[in-house]
């Protein structure tokens, strides 16, 4: 028996504006939506995918479901041949129709609850003109709401983004963590062969030694054993043949022993290979190991800046501007970068080589200076700089004085007393096409610049 599909007024009305399908258009997920209203999706979206089951079209422009439209229009007609609302709706007190509408109230009225005390100095509108301001006024909320809804997309999207991120740098990091650890394991167990080579090595020397003494030995007890018997041949013989043979027999046992006493150092030397091992293994590879007491966040890089794999350099370029997340530590306005660490004591000191670099500037800045980077403080910042060809110092952005410089400096450093500061804050190094060093008191500090042509 054949089964028949069952239709309901629901299957004519768009999921989107819940009104009555126009210009349905048919997507490869079967579903039908109006035209105007999956376009507005897509555009506040980004992407082609269907509202209800988010399938992604290929087509931008889908066809016209032609069967549902001239259904829909069908039902349209005869809707709007049906009496208004505003006639098929009577007052249940007055039995007249509900022509009109209070908007203190917000409720609908006939002509003789227009007149009633209850309504009395209170604004009456017509129906037709109060729907149509308020369907502007829902309109405008509308309006409101997808655009507050489109600020959640995109705040979510910087999220998905942020996660991602932070999986692409536990990768990175994952893979220099073991990139250093396997450095640090071939070093240990090449310092660990030297050592039993170095070991193998005196055994061989000192087992060699004792191995000569011992054949010395062999010899000497072997012509001992010869003697031995010779002189006990002797005895057995008689007077005659042991007198005549006596002198040659003395001779023989003249043979001396030679000295078999034991040489100092024949042990093997433990306290060499093994006394202060760790220590002794620490210090050789501390000194072998590059210390950088400066390293950068690469979270606080501006996007134009490049940082080195191992946090010591950064390299500008404007080429290539990364995607990066727009976290609130990450420099967006100046060219600029945070050192990893802070200081609050103690007297702190970098060298910076600016090389042939264009433009740089090298100094120090207060941390309230850089959390209002955007909009740089009068106060709160000391360096020197190169730009345009001439070299400049100064203590704010607006004041500069111009240095003479005969020679092209090659490396600036920075010497930071923390000693001499009334107050000591903690303070951060800040790199940027200039470079500078982020702090929240630096009055009292002695900084000084050393410049190296």
């Amino acid at each position: 028996m054949a089964c028949r599909l069952s239709i309901t007024d629901e299957d004519f009305y768009c999921p989107i504006c819940c009104d009555i399908f126009r210009n349905p258009i048919l997507l490869p997920c079967s579903h039908s939506i109006c035209n105007s209203c999956v376009k507005t999706f897509w555009n506040r979206r980004g992407t082609q995918e269907c509202p209800i089951c988010r399938t992604v079209s290929s087509i931008p422009n889908p066809p016209i479901n032609i069967v549902l439209r001239n259904m829909c229009d069908l039902m349209r007609e005869e809707t709007t041949q049906e009496p208004p609302v505003e006639t098929a709706e009577f007052c249940s007190l007055h039995g007249e129709p509900l022509t009109f509408f209070c908007t203190e109230d917000q409720e609908l009225a006939c002509g003789k609850c227009r007149n009633a005390k209850s309504h009395k100095n209170h604004r009456i509108r017509s129906t037709a003109d109060a729907s149509q301001d308020l369907r502007q006024e829902l309109q405008l909320k509308l309006k409101a709401f997808l655009e507050k809804l489109r600020v959640y997309e995109q705040i979510k999207q910087s999220w998905d983004e942020t996660g991602e991120y932070i999986k692409e740098q536990t990768q990175h990091t994952e893979t220099k963590i073991k990139e250093a650890f396997e450095k640090l394991h071939q070093f240990l167990e090449d310092e660990e062969a030297a050592r039993m080579t170095a070991l193998r090595k005196e055994e061989e020397q000192k087992s060699e030694i004792i191995k000569k003494k011992i054949e010395e030995i062999r010899s000497g007890m072997l012509s001992l054993s010869h003697i031995i018997e010779s002189v006990e041949e002797q005895l057995r013989r008689n007077d005659f043949t042991f007198l005549v043979n006596y002198k040659a027999t003395t001779e023989r046992t003249k043979c001396t022993m030679r000295d078999q006493t034991k040489p100092s150092g024949m042990l093997i030397n433990v306290a060499k290979h093994v006394g202060n091992i760790t220590f002794e293994v620490s210090k050789k590879l501390q000194a072998n190991v590059r210390y950088t007491p400066l390293t950068f966040d690469p979270n606080t890089a501006h996007p134009y800046l490049l940082v080195s794999d191992d946090l010591t350099s950064i390299t500008y370029t404007d080429e290539h501007f990364q995607q990066l997340p727009a976290n609130p530590e990450r420099f967006d306005g100046y060219t600029s970068i945070l050192g990893s660490e802070g200081f609050n004591s103690g007297t702190r000191c970098w060298d910076v080589e600016v090389g042939d670099s264009t433009a740089w500037a090298v100094g120090v800045i207060t941390e309230s200076a850089y959390k209002h980077r955007q909009t740089p403080s009068k106060t709160g910042l000391w360096y020197v700089g190169f730009c345009n060809g001439k070299y400049g110092k100064g203590y704010s952005p607006e004041i500069l004085t111009l240095l003479r410089v005969t020679q092209r400096i090659q490396r600036i450093r920075v010497q930071l007393d923390w000693d001499k500061a009334k107050s000591h804050s903690p303070t951060r190094v800040v790199i940027s096409v200039c470079m500078c060093l982020n702090t929240r008191s630096l009055r009292e500090c002695s900084l000084t610049f050393i410049v190296t042509v």
